[in-house]
């Protein structure tokens, strides 16, 4: 195998000239194994067809669903091409292999010679051929420019969308295109979704789930013809169904990328023919990933890729002995809150034994096949933390027969050092994989931390990629940590969980209900395994909360999850009584008002009124079964609830402002009244108050509120994330801005960040120390678009905010029962 290669100088020393065609996981997996070998045995040259560095395909889904940024997925950013001295060219697909004069030549006529050739081409997407199959808006799910054109058809106001195909890519997208917001309807052409990952009895449980989230899915069902004139309008299915589409992807399958390889004359049949040692029919030309076959098999998963890079590495250093011999293969859907596990071979047969659990009040399906006291291959779904235990038992071979009656509980059944995971986890062997995604092993974490004195889980990732994409094999990064250091390692600060039902903090809770589609408490509490039935008075009003900010237009208040303040629309005093704050815009009231004030105060009798720090009038000791009764007076003046009881707007405090002061710059109460308008009725995770100052006297107090406005001669200066109460905080600058509809557009965007992201309870003057000024800075100022969408989503969910609930109680007779005073007994 060894061969002679041509040679050149670089920088005063002799070096092979490599050139890799693909940018992609396996071509530079391969490069990162090459240089851990040998870094300093070839000019390295990549050519890549997309314009994007290297990024982990398989992160894709999370990226469509929101739940992570492209920068989040990129594998290797180009300062390591820099740092390792590699000619990059993106956005550059090579067209020719000159194998004559050992030289490739890209579209744009870039020609480059080699002495070894790498070819990683991956795998194109099959498009079936039927009619309108190039109609604008069928896309397929492969790479970043297909991620980006199903996300502009959803944020376009693309509907509907159709998915062709129910396997592992299919699902992953018709779940990111729901969570974006299209109606979303499956295609497939067999009876099981992922079929060929899936038993029946885990594929009914699987499409059971996405129907749940609102995800259609029609099984033996034929695509006849996909229609439409310029752009897409629908899909024909072969029984003559039309299923309306704005958008259709295409996910039946993938082929080996040969074209390069046949055009030069290699030996391709599937795909590029490969020997153990991964190289082809040219002694000077080696391939990996999807693009090749071995031994009659292709492979589209992500874990062979890793065992020929590390082969294809060692030919390429001179270790010729280095042999692939094919792999064993498992799969993970990645789709929140579905946990599906599958590897190798579930058809089971006559020699074969199935070992089956089910627990239906879990969703849990378990199932192992043994053949000859050996696993021969499982199917989980709905519990799969015991996946990576039973993929390696199937990959070694093990026996076991000892552990047949208690296999299928999993491997912390029985008790003792069994039950223990951090015994578990030393008890696996080097070649374990941890980290499926990066196909990392155990054996170089534990070898990296030693060598290296990693001591945090952020080392880890950065050497060795374990952990750092979908985070599914964290606990198992950081127990091998504690495994290698012993007392010295200390574990990062867990967030804290949201009460003792759940372990699940708020941030993560917030992220699952929008990724999970998840739209009521119960819905909650199934799929993020609450430990309560009915949750606590502390996670159920949070959760309800969380439900109205995601799902405004859909999500229906739970009235029994709320503190009896905002039960019952008024504040509670220690007597059992109640106060009444009517609202007045801008703290501006009339005569009218007040009369109406006045003479609710004498027919109710009720003894204290008061004026309020933030200019309203307060009516202390209603009798609560009098509420309806005085909203329905205060009503008939035009007054609506003041929600001074409100996780929600409180008051806009104003000064009068250039209408009556000598020194006033602005209309400030005019802005207050505007903002007051827009404002009021909505839901935030604590209270929020605002103030319009005229000038920067600053009589309205603006520099102590949630969101501040101070009026200058050149417009309008606004102020975020200050406290006036037990803990005074002065507000942070946000920016200036000179017109109403601005102050306007950055307030609604503030308070709609705010409401996305704080935690239940948090006023804005923590979230904002916790976050930073910064980061609400770039969300609110800096990103234009952004702050729009912000704006736009606030006006939005104030659709269904602004109702008053007094006039719904006092005429409408909402929650009448709250209001009914007790029956006396005896």
């Amino acid at each position: 195998m060894n061969m002679m290669a041509k040679t050149h100088e670089v920088s005063g020393r002799i070096k092979e000239r490599l050139v890799v065609v693909g940018n992609g996981m396996a071509g530079i997996r391969t490069v990162e194994e090459l240089l851990q070998r040998d870094p300093s045995r070839y000019d390295i040259t990549v050519f890549g067809a997309e314009p994007h560095v290297n990024y982990n395909r398989i992160m894709l889904s999370p990226v469509l669903a929101g739940e992570k940024t492209f920068d989040q997925i990129v594998l290797n950013d180009r300062s390591w091409y820099e740092n390792n001295n590699i000619t990059m060219f993106t956005g550059e697909k090579v067209e020719t292999i000159d194998r004559d004069t050992r030289t490739v030549t890209s579209l744009s006529g870039r020609t480059v010679e080699y002495d070894r050739l790498l070819l990683a081409t991956g795998s194109d997407p099959f498009i079936i051929p039927v009619p309108g199959r190039d109609l604008p808006g069928v896309v397929t799910f492969r790479d970043m420019f297909d991620v980006e054109a199903m996300l502009k058809k959803a944020a376009d106001g693309g509907k509907h969308a159709v998915v062709i195909g129910a396997g592992l890519l299919g699902l992953e997208a018709a779940n990111g295109l729901a969570v974006n917001g299209m109606t979303v309807t499956v295609i497939h052409l067999m009876g099981t979704v992922m079929e060929r990952q899936l038993d029946e009895a885990a594929g009914f449980l699987l499409q059971s789930e996405l129907e749940t989230r609102g995800i259609s899915v029609i099984t033996r069902a034929n695509t006849k013809a996909i229609l439409g004139e310029s752009h897409v309008t629908g899909v024909l299915l072969e029984d003559g169904r039309e299923i309306p589409a704005d958008l259709v992807v295409m996910a039946v399958g993938i082929r080996p990328g040969t074209g390069l390889a046949k055009s030069a004359g290699l030996t391709v049949e599937r795909g590029i023919v490969v020997d153990d040692h991964m190289v082809t029919s040219d002694p000077a030309i080696l391939a990996v990933g999807e693009c090749v076959q071995h031994r009659g098999a292709t492979y589209g998963l992500v874990a062979p890729l890793w065992d020929m890079a590390r082969v294809c590495a060692d030919q390429l250093t001179g270790k010729f002995d280095a042999a692939y011999t094919g792999s064993v293969t498992s799969t993970k859907l990645k789709v929140t809150g579905i946990d599906v596990f599958s590897a190798g071979d579930f058809s089971g047969g006559k020699d074969c034994e199935d070992i089956v659990f089910r627990d239906a009040a879990r969703g849990v399906y378990k199932r192992i096949i043994v053949k000859e006291d050996r696993i021969a291959g499982a199917v989980l779904y709905g519990d799969t933390k015991d996946g990576a235990w039973y993929f390696q038992m199937l990959r070694e071979a093990e026996n076991i027969a000892s552990l047949r009656d208690t296999l299928i509980f999993g491997q912390g059944f029985g008790g003792g050092d069994s039950a223990n995971p951090k015994a578990a986890v030393a008890a696996l062997s080097d070649s374990a994989e941890i980290c499926g995604c990066n196909g990392v092993c155990k054996g170089t974490i534990t070898k990296a931390i030693a060598e290296k004195g990693l001591t945090s889980l952020d080392d880890v990732r950065a050497h060795t990629k374990a952990s750092a994409s979908c985070g599914s094999c964290t606990g198992l990064v950081e127990q091998l940590l504690e495994l290698s250091l012993g007392d010295d390692y200390q574990a990062a600060a867990a967030a804290k969980p949201m009460c003792k039902c759940t372990h699940h903090p708020h941030d993560d809770v917030r992220r699952l209900i929008v990724a999970g589609q998840l739209k009521s408490i119960p819905a909650v509490m199934q799929a993020l395994e609450w430990k309560t039935p009915n949750g606590c008075h502390s996670c159920r009003p949070a959760l309800n909360y969380y439900l109205l900010a995601a799902w405004p237009d859909e999500y229906k208040d739970d009235y029994q999850s709320r503190f009896v303040n905002e039960r019952v629309h008024a504040n509670i005093q220690k007597d059992g009584t109640y106060s009444v704050v009517p609202r007045m815009w801008g703290g501006l009231t009339s005569s009218k008002e007040l009369r109406a004030i006045a003479d609710v105060v004498d027919k109710f009798n009720i003894p204290t009124v008061k004026v309020t720090g933030g200019q309203r009038i307060d009516l202390f000791g209603v009798k609560k079964e009098d509420l309806p009764a005085v909203w329905g007076d205060l009503n008939a003046a035009g007054m609506v609830s003041g929600h001074a009881y409100a996780k929600g707007l409180r008051t806009v405090k104003t000064c009068v402002g250039s209408e009556w002061c000598r020194f006033g710059t602005q209309d400030s109460t005019g802005m207050g009244v505007k903002l007051e308008q827009m404002t009021w009725g909505t839901w935030t995770p604590h209270k929020v108050k605002l103030a319009v100052s005229g000038c920067p006297r600053n009589c309205a107090e603006a520099t102590i509120k949630d969101f501040g406005v101070v009026a200058v001669d050149s417009g309008w200066e606004l102020y975020i994330g200050g406290n006036g109460g037990m803990k005074v905080r002065e507000c942070d600058f946000l920016t200036k801005v000179e017109t109403e509809d601005e102050v306007m557009e950055y307030c609604g965007a503030f308070i709609q960040l705010y409401r996305e992201e704080a935690r239940y309870l948090d006023r804005t003057a923590p979230w904002v120390e916790r976050v930073g000024l910064d980061y609400v800075k770039q969300r609110v100022v800096t990103d234009h678009e952004g702050r729009k969408a912000l704006h736009a989503r606030f006006k939005f969910s104030q659709v269904f905010s602004q109702t008053d609930p007094w006039d719904e109680r006092a005429s409408k007779g909402v929650d009448a029962h709250e209001f009914a005073p007790l029956a006396k007994v005896g």
